[in-house]
């Protein structure tokens, strides 16, 4: 009878236990290092190892008291940490000593120590998890150094627009000529860190890290997402008649943004994004149809009250100019085909009287502040609606398809009518 060798090679099993311990959780691993470092095998080895700080890493100054202390820390944030701007450019801090803790070895001491018959076998156990939470840290930390370095444009801004592609494959190549690691950073052995961690932006949202390391296809995605969302304001503003077609998006995109598509792949991008065709979206403009037999827009001066709005009940649209006055925009959009400047419905209602409505909006007595402050500079205008019975409803039933259509309730509408 064959007997069948079923060990493992201690080189490939040393592998499978880091890509675990790659994979735990920030709690997990935040509970883990507690746990070591109050267990008695570590305090008997502590003769022989040093508790530090990784080189160049920086812990929040808000953080619970350090593991050192005596007492554990609080529960562990599911964040590694936060990205903050500073004189010298874009710093990270972590959020727990235990993800910024590096252990240094007297490794004469230590292998003289595990060259003994007697030594336990809690404190190897020990001494592997203590190397296990190096190599993390270490890895970890020089991730985020390259990460600072490629992404700094997103990190400060948040905007999708302004990602790289950047592959792990390409950070991994970085790691291994740029990096003095310790630890072979291959793209497997990155893959696994940044799935299960998260930081925080300069603004306060919290993004996965693994989304700072998107394919070129995700962010083309960003970028036909953001025109065609671009589409319905340009559509309201008169700026364009009709949705974009994908060669038309192609073309804005290679135009404005140096990036070069082929129609049929922004037709493909557009369906990964369940985004419908131009057809198709023309006949969802809801909020062009909504506005149907409005009045020209004129502006909102006292002149204008008194000649072209109204003592009569209906509903009204008010636009504040807040970049270039809308003619000039709509003269840039042409010769750059770049988006116009900002000149957003900024407030829907509606009134038994127009004129008295609009005339309490312009002099600061419609108990809105913020409207005000829009209006402030002269330069806003209105258009309305003449509604003889149920202008409320109409009024309600514009604000519905304004959110519906944009997303979003206009800037100055405190709440739903």
């Amino acid at each position: 009878m064959q007997h069948h060798n079923n060990k493992i090679d201690a080189a490939l099993l040393g592998k499978i236990v880091l890509a675990r311990f790659l994979e735990l959780p920030l709690r997990a691993f935040d509970r883990l290092v507690t746990q070591t470092e109050f267990s008695t095998g570590f305090t008997a080895m502590r003769p022989w190892v040093t508790v530090s700080q990784l080189e160049g890493a920086q812990v929040a100054h808000d953080a619970a008291d350090t593991h050192q202390t005596g007492t554990p820390q609080t529960q562990a944030s599911p964040i590694l940490g936060e990205i903050h701007e500073t004189s010298q450019g874009l710093m990270f801090l972590y959020h727990r000593d235990s993800y910024a803790r590096e252990y240094r070895f007297d490794e004469e001491g230590v292998n003289h120590l595990m060259s003994r018959p007697d030594f336990p076998v809690e404190r190897a156990g020990v001494l592997r998890r203590l190397r296990l939470i190096n190599t993390r840290n270490r890895l970890t930390h020089a991730l985020m150094q390259a990460v600072l370095a490629s992404q700094a444009a997103y990190l400060r801004s948040g905007q999708a627009l302004a990602l790289l592609p950047l592959t792990q494959a390409e950070i991994s190549a970085r790691l291994r000529t740029e990096s003095n690691l310790s630890v072979v950073a291959d793209p497997g052995r990155i893959s696994r860190l940044v799935r299960v961690l998260s930081i925080a932006l300069p603004n306060g949202k919290a993004v996965p890290l693994g989304g700072l390391f998107p394919k070129p296809r995700q962010v083309h995605c960003h970028f036909v997402d953001h025109v065609i969302k671009r589409e319905k304001t340009w559509m309201l503003e008169g700026v364009l008649r009709e949705p974009l077609t994908d060669e038309a998006i192609a073309a804005i995109l290679e135009r404005e943004y140096g990036i070069r598509l082929l129609r049929r792949t922004v037709a493909n991008i557009r369906h990964d994004l369940a985004i419908p065709d131009c057809r198709s979206r023309s006949q969802r403009m809801n909020y062009l149809a909504a506005t149907e037999g409005f009045s020209a827009l004129v502006p909102l001066t006292p002149q204008a009250l008194r000649t072209a709005i109204p003592a009569q009940p209906g509903v009204y649209e008010i636009r504040a100019a807040l970049g270039l006055p809308m003619g000039e925009a709509k003269a840039g959009w042409l010769e750059k085909s770049a988006p116009p400047g900002p000149h957003s419905i900024v407030y829907i209602g509606s009134s038994g009287d127009l004129r008295k409505r609009l005339g309490d909006h312009l002099r600061g007595n419609s108990d809105n502040v913020l409207l005000h402050n829009h209006l402030a500079d002269g330069a806003a205008r209105v258009r309305f609606r003449l509604v003889s019975e149920g202008w409320r409803r109409a009024e309600r039933d514009l604000y519905r398809v304004f959110c519906e259509t944009f997303g979003t309730p206009p800037l100055c509408n405190r709440m739903s009518p």
